[in-house]
């Protein structure tokens, strides 16, 4: 997996709505995908191409659909190596700090 692939996809807003999209039900076709979006075709298209190939998306083929399914792992991935290790000690007691302070107010 190359985080940077994967880094890259998850920076455009188009691409991560498309994510979440993936996330609420699976199996979508593209023009499901595109119902909301104002993109053309072609541009709906592209953004698929590059969360597939960032291996986030992975696509089935049904009779003459194509089916597209969110693949987490590599968020995951990303999560446990970039994310959660800032999320103990110092890093983890100023966001609960912070929490704390926002919720008194």
């Amino acid at each position: 997996m190359d985080d940077d692939a994967v880094f890259k996809a998850l920076a455009d807003p188009t691409r991560r709505h498309l994510l979440d999209r993936l996330f609420e039900k699976g199996g979508r076709t593209q023009t499901e995908l595109e119902s909301d979006l104002p993109l053309t075709r072609f541009g709906v298209a592209k953004h698929l191409r590059i969360l597939e190939a960032a291996g986030l998306v992975v696509v089935r083929r049904s009779g003459r659909e194509k089916l597209h399914y969110l693949n987490p792992v590599p968020i995951r991935v990303i999560h446990d190596r970039w994310i959660d290790k800032y999320t103990v000690g110092p890093a983890s007691a100023l966001s609960d700090l912070r929490s704390r302070l926002e919720e008194s107010e």
